[in-house]
């Protein structure tokens, strides 16, 4: 009986580096809940229970407020993970995109409106269609720094245009060269099958 013949995407899905499982609990988590105690004992002990009341009911109110921007955020990044092209991603993103795919990264960033609850999960998303790291931090760091949606609504008019300007350009290279280094670091992490061996 013949072999039948070897699917082209297996080969690409055996030369990506395996993604880690993420656990719901990990150092960050005990970290910020071992401060979180902390907190409350010396909280407790100087305005008593009704300080630490206050404080949760106030934490509590302000997570109602950002639960909806979470999940609408990661609904995106699921929609926009479905939507985009694979093929077109990764050609344009991937790791093989040289420095074209760091340009496009870098001005995705800038141009991508919203906050943190779009960013993030649209970075996310990006990484699952097969963008690179060094593409994907390019976004990021690009979304930080020069993101045009802050820059119109808060610098203009508070530090004025000269400011503005050059501090767009003196930017724009740190995006490009955070995502090249990000490559290295990624290459070096998850060198690919035949490189290992």
């Amino acid at each position: 009986m013949a072999d039948a013949p070897k699917d082209p995407a297996d080969d690409s899905a055996e030369t990506e580096a395996p993604r880690k499982k993420r656990k719901p609990i990990g150092w960050s988590m005990i970290f910020i809940a071992v401060l979180v105690a902390i907190s409350v004992v010396l909280v407790w002990r100087r305005d008593g229970v009704h300080g630490v009341t206050e404080i949760l009911y106030g934490d509590l109110a302000l997570f109602g407020e950002i639960l909806p921007r979470v999940l609408a955020g990661c609904l995106l990044g699921a929609f926009v993970a479905e939507i985009l092209p694979h093929e077109k991603v990764s050609r344009a993103l991937g790791p093989e995109s040289g420095l074209k795919g760091l340009l496009i990264g870098t001005a995705f960033g800038a141009i991508l409106p919203g906050g943190p609850f779009t960013a993030y999960p649209v970075a996310a998303a990006l990484l699952t269609v097969g963008a690179d790291f060094g593409a994907t931090i390019a976004m990021v760091v690009s979304w930080t720094l020069i993101g045009y949606g802050r820059a119109i609504a808060w610098e203009l008019p508070i530090l004025g245009t000269d400011f503005t300007i050059w501090r767009i350009l003196l930017s724009v290279p740190i995006p490009i060269l955070a995502g090249a280094l990000g490559r290295i670091v990624y290459d070096r992490l998850y060198p690919k099958k035949g490189e290992a061996e």
